[in-house]
C-alpha cells in the first residue's frame, strides 16, 4: 500500500515549499494539468499559474506538464507558460515517466511529479521512485473518466488512513 502514499502532501500548488524542494536536489517539477494546476475545462492558465511557473523557473527548475491530456489540450498551456509537455502520459506507467526524465538528463533523485490523483500522480511516480507531490483537486467536477479513479481513490485513502499511512487533509512536507 505504500505505494499509494505521497512523498509530500500540500493544500495546493501554492503552498509547496519549492525552496525545500531546492534544497533537497530538486531540479525538475512534472505538473499535472487537470484539478492540479487548472480545472480540467479551463483553456489557458491563469495569471497566477503564469507568475508561479515564471517564479520557479527563474529558481532554475526545470517545469514541465506532465498529462494524460492530449497534445491539442496542452498546447495553449505549453505556449503560454513557455515549457515542456509530456502528452498522453498514461500515468500511472512508468514508460514515459521514464522517457522524460532521460531525455532531460536528470537522476530520479533530481525530479518531482505533482498532482492530484493519488491513482496516477502519486502512483505512478513512486514506481519510478522519484519524490511524489499530492495536492488537492481544484475543482470538484472532473472529465468522466477521472470519476471513476476518485471512486477507487476513495477506497485507497479508507485503505491507507485505517493502516496509518495516509489522512485526507492532514498536510506534510
Amino acid at each position: 500500500m505504500e505505494k499509494y502514499v505521497p512523498d509530500i502532501y500540500q493544500k495546493s500548488i501554492y503552498d509547496i515549499n519549492y525552496n525545500k524542494l531546492k534544497h533537497n536536489g530538486i531540479k525538475c517539477l512534472l505538473f499535472d494539468l487537470d484539478n492540479t494546476l487548472v480545472p480540467y475545462q479551463d483553456k489557458q492558465p491563469t495569471t497566477k499559474v503564469i507568475e508561479l511557473f515564471n517564479n520557479l523557473k527563474k529558481q532554475g527548475f526545470k517545469v514541465v506538464l506532465f498529462s494524460n491530456s492530449s497534445r491539442k489540450r496542452l498546447k495553449p498551456f505549453k505556449d503560454m507558460l513557455e515549457v515542456d509537455c509530456c502528452a498522453r502520459a498514461c500515468k500511472p506507467s512508468p514508460k514515459k515517466f521514464t522517457r522524460v526524465i532521460e531525455e532531460l538528463e536528470f537522476n530520479i533523485s533530481e525530479v518531482a511529479i505533482i498532482g492530484d490523483q493519488i491513482l496516477t500522480d502519486v502512483l505512478g511516480g513512486n514506481k519510478v521512485g522519484i519524490t511524489t507531490i499530492l495536492i488537492n483537486p481544484i475543482s470538484k467536477k472532473d472529465y468522466f473518466l477521472t470519476y471513476f479513479n476518485r471512486f477507487r481513490e476513495k477506497y485507497k485513502i479508507k485503505k491507507l488512513s485505517k493502516m496509518d499511512l495516509f489522512y485526507k487533509g492532514r498536510y506534510y512536507e
